[in-house]
């Protein structure tokens, strides 16, 4: 049985136009060059995301996961876990999500 995956290699030539616009797409992308290039042929499109504004919602998500962790800790030392504390978790967790949501439906996606 072969240890590798079995793949494909295919040399794709650009003139110095077209590579500067690949160049350019993966870039806007935060993409490798090759791995832009694998997956706007495979898939046919890629939609990204300017992520810079933000702040809002990583700040929700580090609130969150502080709680998870002082719950984690506190069920590991007493071994038991209270029903409100799951229930501020929910309810925090269902704050975030509809925070990214809003975030997402506001961002404008760029198409590669």
């Amino acid at each position: 049985m072969r240890k590798h995956k079995q793949v494909k290699r295919k040399e794709v030539v650009f003139d110095l136009n077209e590579w500067a616009e690949v160049e350019r797409r993966a870039a806007a992308a935060n993409l490798k060059i090759g791995t832009y290039i694998k997956k706007i042929a495979v898939n046919g499109k890629l939609t990204y995301y300017d992520m810079q504004n933000a702040a809002p919602l990583v700040n929700a998500m580090r609130t969150i996961s502080n709680n998870i962790n002082q719950i984690a800790r506190k069920a590991n030392e007493t071994h038991s876990i209270y029903a409100e504390d799951i229930e501020i978790l929910k309810k925090e967790l269902s704050q975030v999500c509809r925070m990214l949501n809003q975030f997402l439906s506001e961002l404008p996606s760029t198409k590669c």
